[in-house]
């Protein structure tokens, strides 16, 4: 019966994909997206319980459009309160069931996962492409980077690990070891639809917790896809659910008792609101928020790879990564290759992130377009010369798009509204400093501290910069300093609330807690305790 469920589910899937995937294949047609997360009839979002799709009873509320096009792909209908209290209570039910599901047998699922999620690949990058506007070689490894977190959830048993000690007394033993927590939450950001999920949920469930999760409402179906898939792989019931919603289900996720961490990616105005809702209401909360990365380049540096390497990690994903390097502090005469840099940037190709030879695929939506061609004026008017203007970027084939072209603003100091602004745009904003000490003191006084990357051929400047920078996630010679998942996120300051990153060791540490037992089984009648304190192994 189980196995016939899979072959129904997977045929189901492929169904679905390859209706996708025939769009896709003609360059004449904007694509369209289908699946079963989609209602046919009504062209609304479904949400995922009792390990299917289904309608929530709400009135479709919250347009997912396509940020190419502007047209709208379907419509969300958020979660009503009733259906949210009910999915809590199912997730607590499941959560009783599967954590005492050994830990060999919840690696087995996420190994059979990891395989399902390798084949669904191109489907998933369709649907990221069509919803986020990324490319979708970007899109592709947005998927990829997420499955390297399944992958070490494959492998969560050393983690869990505890410690134990025999004989703290002449007939006590004592050991710890981590348990699950219950019913966990994400709140995800929409630009990393796959990614930012598989950051999450895959540790949180090998741990033994249930999850529910709440997608963007601007870039919803990788995370419906990745449910479905995770029910292929043999996920119990309501395990894995998906809520839809804005601020009323974000406040929900916040004050349901049975909800006991909250994992959150996004900004600093939603981040810390969550942050402090969720903690006020006796929860864990792992926040990632804002940034702003900064590059330092030294003029030993091997300038074309550096060149190569900035303009890459500056407009990649049109800017909209919490680690791109959206500043650069040229050092000494490493000033002189900003011309270097407007040059490889003007031959950045801007257009729908489905078609060929594409670079850089538009915003998310029109606001933020929008605000990035506010911020680059304003920066402007105060002091900022602008030597590469993106704004009012047209691309022919689709005139009503959010894109914004590749823009490099220099002159710049601290006080300018693009400095001390996250950005979050194809805009690159430069800085200069005699010395590697101004640099790092720059680089030192910004209030966040997501990442940053030094480029130079010296390994004394490197020791001395990776010694002396107050940055989470450092990178030398390496633009995008995001560590693998056998390592953890480590963002500080103003970047991240809570004190548990996310994946790697500290993820399994933020989903689980200790529970230490100290026994005690004497062979003979012995006297196990009085009115004083005890004192094991003490004599008085």
């Amino acid at each position: 019966m189980m196995m016939m469920m899979k072959r129904s589910t997977a045929a189901m899937l492929r169904r679905a994909t390859s209706r996708q995937l025939r769009v896709l294949s003609s360059s004449s047609a904007t694509p369209v997206l289908q699946g079963d997360w989609i209602d046919s009839n009504t062209n609304v979002y479904k949400q995922f319980t009792d390990n299917s799709f289904s309608l929530s009873a709400a009135l479709p509320s919250l347009d997912v459009t396509n940020p190419a096009t502007q047209e709208t792909i379907a419509t969300i209908a958020e979660t009503t309160e009733d259906e949210f209290h009910h999915i809590i209570d199912k997730a607590h039910a499941a959560y009783l069931n599967w954590r005492t599901v050994p830990v060999q047998q919840r690696q087995r699922v996420m190994l059979e996962y990891q395989r399902l999620i390798r084949l669904a690949t191109p489907e998933l990058a369709h649907c990221i492409t069509i919803e986020q506007g990324k490319t979708l070689a970007d899109a592709k490894g947005d998927v990829f980077r997420g499955l390297e977190v399944v992958e070490t959830a494959c492998q969560v048993a050393p983690y869990l690990l505890g410690d134990s000690m025999a004989g703290i007394s002449s007939t006590m033993d004592t050991v710890s070891y981590r348990e699950p927590l219950g019913v966990c939450a994400g709140i995800c950001p929409f630009n990393f639809p796959a990614m930012i999920p598989l950051w999450m949920f895959p540790l949180a469930i090998a741990c033994g917790n249930s999850f529910v999760i709440k997608p963007s409402e601007k870039t919803p179906s990788a995370t419906l896809m990745l449910a479905q898939l995770m029910v292929e792989a043999g996920l119990l019931e309501n395990v894995l659910q998906v809520v839809h919603g804005s601020v009323d289900t974000v406040n929900r996720i916040c004050t349901h008792s049975d909800v006991k961490a909250i994992s959150f990616v996004g900004s600093n105005r939603a981040g810390e609101h969550i942050f402090e809702l969720g903690t006020a209401n006796g929860k864990r909360v792992q926040s990632n928020m804002g940034a702003k990365n900064h590059a330092v380049v030294l003029p030993d540096a091997d300038r074309a790879a550096v060149v190569k390497a900035i303009c890459g990690a500056a407009f990649g994903a049109a800017g909209q990564r919490c680690m791109a390097l959206s500043t650069l502090i040229l050092v000494g005469d490493a000033k002189e290759w900003l011309t270097d840099i407007v040059q490889e940037a003007t031959k950045l190709k801007v257009g729908a992130g489905w078609e060929d030879g594409v670079d850089i695929g538009p915003l998310i939506d029109e606001a933020a377009k929008l605000r990035v061609e506010r911020i680059i004026a304003q920066a402007v008017d105060q002091g900022a010369e602008l030597l590469l203007d993106g704004r009012s970027h047209v691309v022919d084939q689709y005139p009503d798009g959010n894109f914004v072209g590749p823009s490099v603003l220099s002159k710049v100091d601290t006080t300018n509204i693009c400095y001390t602004e996250e950005i979050f745009g194809p805009v690159l904003v430069c800085l200069e400093a005699d010395t590697l000490d101004e640099a790092v003191s720059i680089t030192n006084s910004n209030q966040y501290g997501n990442g940053c990357a030094l480029f130079t051929s010296s390994g004394a400047a490197a020791r001395k910069f990776t010694h002396e920078v107050q940055v989470g996630q450092v990178g030398i010679n390496v633009p995008i300093p995001v560590p693998l998942p056998m390592f953890s996120f480590t963002g500080n300051k103003a970047s991240i609330r809570g004190d548990l990153n996310f994946y790697g060791r500290s993820g399994v540490y933020f989903y689980t807690q200790l529970k230490t037992v100290t026994s005690n089984w004497p062979y003979h009648p012995a006297d196990l305790g009085g009115m004083t304190m005890p004192t094991v192994g003490h004599k008085h």
